[in-house]
């Protein structure tokens, strides 16, 4: 259907834009029921379409994000789920807590390939990787070894023993479906014999026990780019277990964990660091060297410089993974004030203090504040 005919998914499923979600499923169940083309013999396609349409609209309105970029953009927002008939065995796997194998959906939206089964897309894998923290920062190229099921070499992956070969399932007739037909309604349910597949081994694989995969350590050359953060996903496609029955590839998503620095505290792409400074350098200002991300960083001491003074370095600090340009670095300077002096020292400091005058009473009060409150208090 064009997005310009397309009809309000409100009003396709017959409720309110303030919905709840198991009102949006109950009613999705309810179009579903009265528009299954198995219960409309005489209006087949017409029904079928009017199926397409509610299944379509719960698709959007049943998951929180697409239903709010529906909400805020109309059909505009949610165009990548626009419905074909290659779509129909992907979009209705998401609702299988509904109907299950209630409907054969594959009989009303096509492409199915009896005597195969179905295809299934293979299972997404996780691998957990710890970095350092100056190898976030700068980004690394490694290789790492995944362990996944791949198909047997042995028998190809059909979980015969060679020389036997598969044959069609006797329950099913190589369909990998079985059908009931009860009232109105034709049910279709998996084949409990073949689980699907249509076919069954004469005799089992030695190699693999009939599984037709076995488990294979499978190395992956990964570029990991820099200022990564700590549960930082990165998602390698097609990099998962292999599907059955021809079906894709799942993905590989590389979870990462970013060792502490000892000296650096990160906070996003900004850096703190804490570095001592002499009381002469306080006073009398300074050019020092700080400890960077690419090498020690000259930073400029004023004269009269108090502890705690904190300065920014910018672009001194690690760099956007979604290329952001740079963080900053920033740097807070701590008076280290001597405990041990020789006699020299101490002598030039008490010549220094008879030349300086700090005030050590308390800052003046507010005179009419305090005015104020004894004629409060009378």
């Amino acid at each position: 259907m064009p997005p310009t005919q397309r009809r309000d998914y409100y009003e396709v499923l017959g409720v309110g834009r303030t919905s709840s979600a198991d009102e949006i499923k109950s009613a999705y169940r309810k179009a579903a029921l009265k528009w299954h083309p198995d219960r409309n013999p005489e209006k087949k396609q017409q029904a079928g379409e009017r199926f397409r349409e509610a299944t379509e609209a719960y698709s959007v309105l049943s998951d929180p994000q697409k239903r709010a970029a529906y909400d805020s953009f109309g059909h505009a927002g949610v165009s990548g789920v626009s419905f074909d008939p290659g779509m129909g065995r992907t979009i209705f796997e998401e609702f299988q807590d509904i109907f299950g194998d209630f409907f054969g959906f594959e009989d009303i939206f096509g492409g199915g390939r009896r005597g195969r089964g179905r295809t299934k897309r293979g299972a997404d894998l996780r691998y957990d990787m710890t970095l350092t923290f100056e190898e976030a920062a700068s980004g690394v190229t490694t290789k790492i070894k995944v362990p996944r099921l791949e198909f047997c070499e042995v028998c190809n992956g059909t979980g015969a023993k060679a020389g036997t070969g598969v044959v069609a399932c006797q329950s099913c007739g190589g369909r990998g479906q079985v059908h009931y037909q009860q009232g109105f309604f034709t049910i279709t349910r998996t084949c409990p014999a073949c689980q699907g597949a249509g076919q069954v081994v004469r005799e089992r694989c030695l190699e693999c026990r009939g599984q037709g995969r076995l488990e294979r350590e499978h190395t992956i050359e990964l570029r990991i780019p820099p200022g990564v953060d700590s549960q930082t996903r990165l998602r390698v496609p097609g990099e998962g277990e292999k599907g059955g029955n021809g079906g894709p590839p799942g993905d590989l998503y590389v979870v990462l964990e970013v060792k502490e620095h000892p000296f650096f505290e990160r906070r996003n792409a900004d850096l703190f660091c804490t570095v001592p400074i002499s009381l002469t350098q306080a006073a009398l200002g300074a050019e020092i060297m700080v400890p960077g991300l690419s090498g020690e960083e000259r930073l400029k001491i004023p004269e009269g410089t108090q502890t705690g003074t904190t300065y920014r370095q910018k672009g001194k600090g690690l760099p956007d993974p979604q290329g952001g340009g740079k963080g900053d670095l920033y740097v807070t300077v701590r008076v280290v004030t001597p405990t041990k002096l020789t006699r020299e020292q101490r002598k030039l400091l008490e010549q220094l203090g008879a030349t300086l005058h700090v005030e050590n009473r308390p800052a003046e009060r507010n005179s009419s504040f305090f005015e104020k409150v004894k004629d409060i208090l009378g």
